[in-house]
């Protein structure tokens, strides 16, 4: 008899359907039941061993809450009696009614530790959402989670995990300490998502993800000349397709409409399949060889809140001289998103791992970086500005001119005109502090909606004391004096689009909330604060965005 052993996670919702996202240790048939008699049944695909099953619940009432169980082969599974779960209130679907959304965000959680041990990164701001959603069913909850990024760390593994892969293999070998393969993803989404607050969470609060470099390596497509290194290595290839493949059965599967899952191949192929691993990793290795093969950005309307959630690491093209953060079927595609449709709804979210406006200095020193790797001064300056490149990270939308200038234009034109939403709002993560940007463009109107760059990490994780001196340097006017003697040597004009911050920075674990009603946005910033032998969300900053 199969049970339950990751899972349930609420992945979509709308006003009258849901999908949940389990694995369970054997075949079998997943069946989602909830008291009024609504639900959904799914048989379980396999994985390299690992059984799979995303139910669709269906009949739902728009405006309710209903609670909801989960079965395997007939036998409950879902809610666990065992502690600390009969604590936590039921697991509840609730379908929303009208267009007023709450959208939460934040990026970049490395697993907290087992409980009672400490914690080094400190407090974990979506235990402390798990927490205050248990102790009051009923306080504002999201709508929607918006993870965007680094939801696990293969390159960046717990003593635990470390201890765990040391009985599989010779860590002296490469990888070393990093995960190397399928299995040991799954050991990571484990040791991630059995947390018990957040695992309650999950099972209670729908949840939309993209993928950053941490879920499959440190400066993940960083350069042309970084992914020949890697492919020359003995272990990448392993591990690049299994960082796919997990991401597309613990992730993407879950982003995907109804519709866009019965117009999958894949997922159709993977469920027919006695066994669905060599057609899943037949598409990671298209995947791999060719950004244009797969597209992972997808599009959700939320009420009168579009989010248009984009790929910044897949689909780039890295030829030097071509470079691009999206290739040019992905910005079409990007562009077509925002503008179907256009006024019918009030605010644009654009979900984007990489934040698109970062501080000037550093801004400055990527688009600088990326004149040298193109080879403008010659082969010596290349091979500097591709060691300071991997060194420190310099592969936002920055260090891709072209792009960062096509999205200031897509941006502008997306927030101009007499159907134009009330918010255009780009939410990141990645950098591992938080903070608010609003863009200007010079000798041009303002568009008729409020444009900002929001950025929200870590949700748990943390940042060096030199890092956060850095970053508030970084917005600083001396280090803009600093960036342009950068950008002079490099033989770059100023852009496009000017910013200026207009909150923050803030450091530590949180996570920003989107509140809409009608066509005004309120957005809060919560802090996880350790109390006593609790955690907590403490608000740190509320503002009014709309115009």
């Amino acid at each position: 008899m199969a049970g339950l052993r990751l899972g349930p996670l609420l992945r979509y919702v709308d006003g009258s359907s849901a999908t949940v996202w389990a694995e369970t240790d054997g075949p079998g048939t997943v069946e989602v039941r909830c008291p009024d008699g609504t639900g959904g049944t799914s048989g379980t695909f396999q994985v390299y061993g690992h059984h799979y099953a995303l139910v669709r619940v269906t009949g739902l009432t728009p405006g309710t809450t209903t609670p909801y169980e989960v079965f395997v082969d007939g036998e409950r599974v879902w809610p666990l009696a065992r502690e600390p779960f009969p604590s936590f209130p039921p697991s509840v679907i609730r379908t929303p009614a009208g267009d007023d959304r709450r959208v939460s965000f934040g990026s970049c959680r490395w697993a907290s530790p087992p409980t009672g041990e400490p914690d080094p990164v400190g407090p974990d701001a979506l235990d402390a959402l798990a927490k205050r959603l248990a102790a009051d069913p009923d306080s504002e909850r999201p709508d929607v989670l918006l993870l965007l990024g680094d939801q696990v760390y293969a390159d960046e593994t717990s003593d635990a995990t470390k201890e765990w892969l040391a009985k599989r293999r010779d860590l002296s070998e490469p990888p070393g300490s990093q995960v190397a393969d399928y299995e040991e993803y799954t050991h990571l989404y484990y040791e991630s998502w059995l947390d018990p607050q957040v695992r309650w969470l999950l099972s209670t609060v729908p949840t939309c993800m993209i993928f950053d470099d941490h879920d499959v390596i440190d400066d993940w497509n960083t350069s042309a000349s970084w992914v020949e290194d890697m492919r020359a290595t003995s272990w990448w290839r392993e591990r690049v397709l299994s960082g796919l493949m997990s991401y597309w059965v613990h992730q993407h599967l879950g982003n995907l409409s109804p519709a866009d899952l019965d117009a999958d191949p894949l997922y159709a192929a993977v469920r027919e399949a006695p066994d669905g691993t060599g057609a899943l990793r037949d598409f990671a290795s298209r995947a791999e060889a060719d950004a244009t093969a797969v597209r992972w950005s997808y599009r959700r309307d939320f009420g009168r809140v579009r989010l248009v959630m984009v790929d910044s690491r897949a689909a780039r093209v890295l030829e030097e001289g071509r470079r691009s953060m999206l290739d040019r079927d992905e910005a079409d595609w990007l562009r077509a998103q925002i503008f179907d449709g256009r006024g019918s709804y009030d605010h644009l979210l654009v979900g984007t791992s990489l934040p698109w406006l970062l501080p000037h200095l550093v801004h400055d020193v990527e688009a600088w970086s990326s004149v040298l790797c193109r080879g403008d001064k010659g082969p010596r300056w290349a091979r500097l500005g591709e060691k300071l490149r991997r060194a420190a990270d310099l592969e936002h939308w920055s260090a891709f001119p072209d792009s960062f200038e096509e999205l200031a234009e897509l941006l502008a034109e997306a927030g101009s005109g007499h159907d134009a939403p009330a918010t255009v709002c780009v939410l990141s993560g990645d950098v591992h502090h938080a903070y608010v940007a609003e863009p200007d463009w010079p000798g041009r109107a303002a568009p008729e909606a409020r444009v900002v760059q929001l950025t929200c990490s870590p949700v748990h994780n943390s940042i060096p004391a030199s890092m956060r001196v850095g970053f508030r340097f970084g917005w600083s006017a001396a280090a803009r004096t600093l960036g342009r003697v950068f950008a002079l040597h490099g033989g770059l004009g100023r852009p496009p689009v000017g910013w200026r911050r207009t909150g923050g920075p803030w450091f530590g674990n949180q996570l920003m909330t989107l509140a809409t009603r009608g066509r005004s946005a309120v957005l809060r910033l919560e802090h996880a604060r350790q109390e006593g032998a609790g955690v907590r969300l403490r608000r740190v900053m509320e503002r009014q965005l709309s115009r």
